[in-house]
C-alpha cells in the first residue's frame, strides 16, 4: 500500500469508527427509554402510594374483604378488586389459551401455506379492535346470550367479559406460539415421523414440548393483557367490588376502579384519590411477579437449537 493510500484510508477509517460510536449512543439511548420510563412509573406509585399506607394500614388492604373508599364508612380491603380481577383473568385464559394453541399447531403443523397467508392476518386483525368496541360487544351482544341461555346472569357480569376478553387475546397466544413452533427445527420432525409417529403425535409430543419456552411466554403475557385491560372490564363486568367466585354476577377489577376513580370527580389529594396509585401499584406488582415467573420457566425449559 502506497504512502497516498495510507493518508486517504486513515480518514476513513476515522470516520467510521466515529460513526460507529455515534450509532453505539443512539441505540443505547434508545435501550434506556423503556428502563427510564419504568423507573419514573414506578416512582410516581410509590410516592403516592406510600402517602395512602401513612392513613392506611397494609394488613388492613391486604386481607380486608370490602371495598368502599367512596361510602361511609370507609373500607380499603382490596380483595375485592382483587378477586373481581383474577375472576375475569382465569376466565379469559379458559378462553383463549386452548384455542390459540390449537390455532397455533394448525398453523404451524397442518394449514398449507397459502391458507396460512390468508387465516394469520385474519386472525391478528382482532387485536387491532378497539377495545371499547369489545367492551360494547360483551354488553349488546354477549350478554344478552348469556341472560338467554342463564337466566340468573345479572346485566354486568364476569362471564361476558371473560369470554370477550379470551377472544380478544387469542391472536396474541396463537402467534406468539406459531412462531415459537415454526422455530422447532424441521429434523425433529422429520425424526419423529421415521419412529412412526403420527401428525398429532409430532404436533403434541414433539413441537409443542420443544417450543415449551415460547408457548408459555406467550401465555404468560396474554394473561398480562388480561389483567390490565380496562375498558372490556369496564363496560362489560359492572362496578361492584364483591368478593365472589360467580361469574355470573357483576364484580370490579383493579383497572375498572382506576378508570371510575380517575373520571375527575376525586378531590386531588384526597385518601380516595390515593388509592388509585395503591391500587395499580398491587396491579404493577402482580404483573411483575407473573412476569418473572415466566422468565424462571422459560429458562428452565428453553431448548437451544
Amino acid at each position: 500500500m502506497t504512502q497516498e493510500s495510507k493518508t486517504q484510508s486513515e480518514p476513513e477509517a476515522k470516520g467510521r469508527r466515529k460513526g460507529e460510536e455515534a450509532i453505539k449512543i443512539i441505540l443505547l439511548a434508545c435501550a434506556s427509554v423503556s428502563v427510564v420510563t419504568t423507573v419514573g412509573i414506578v416512582l410516581s406509585l410509590l410516592r403516592e402510594t406510600i402517602s395512602f399506607f401513612s392513613e392506611v394500614s397494609v394488613v388492613e388492604f391486604l386481607t380486608g374483604t370490602k371495598w368502599t373508599p367512596l361510602f361511609v364508612p370507609q373500607h380499603f380491603g382490596i380483595l375485592p378488586l382483587m378477586s373481581g380481577t383474577l375472576l375475569v383473568a382465569v376466565g379469559s385464559s379458559i378462553v383463549a389459551l386452548p384455542i390459540g394453541l390449537a390455532s397455533a399447531i394448525y398453523l404451524s403443523e397442518y394449514a398449507p401455506d397459502r391458507v396460512r397467508r390468508v387465516v394469520k392476518p385474519l386472525l391478528e386483525v382482532l387485536v387491532g379492535i378497539p377495545t371499547v368496541v369489545y367492551g360494547y360487544f360483551a354488553l349488546t351482544f354477549v350478554t344478552p346470550i348469556l341472560r338467554a341461555l342463564i337466566p340468573q346472569t345479572e346485566i354486568f357480569n364476569a362471564l361476558s367479559a371473560s369470554i370477550v376478553m379470551g377472544i380478544m387475546i387469542i391472536p396474541m397466544v396463537s402467534s406468539l406460539s406459531e412462531d415459537a413452533m415454526l422455530a422447532v427445527p424441521r429434523s425433529l420432525r422429520e425424526a419423529a415421523y421415521a419412529l412412526g409417529a403420527t401428525k398429532v403425535e409430532v404436533a403434541t409430543k414433539v413441537v409443542v414440548p420443544a417450543a415449551f419456552s415460547s408457548v408459555v411466554a406467550s401465555f404468560v403475557l396474554a394473561l398480562s393483557r388480561a389483567i390490565g385491560e380496562t375498558m372490556i372490564v369496564t363496560l362489560a363486568a359492572g362496578s361492584t367490588p364483591k368478593l365472589t367466585l360467580n361469574p355470573l354476577e357483576s364484580i370490579q377489577t383493579m383497572t375498572g376502579y382506576i378508570a371510575q376513580i380517575s373520571s375527575g370527580d376525586t378531590p386531588h389529594g384526597s385518601i380516595e384519590y390515593l388509592t388509585i396509585f395503591a391500587v395499580g401499584m398491587t396491579l404493577f406488582v402482580m404483573t411483575l411477579v407473573m412476569n418473572v415467573l415466566a422468565q424462571v420457566v422459560t429458562r428452565k425449559y428453553r431448548e437451544v437449537y
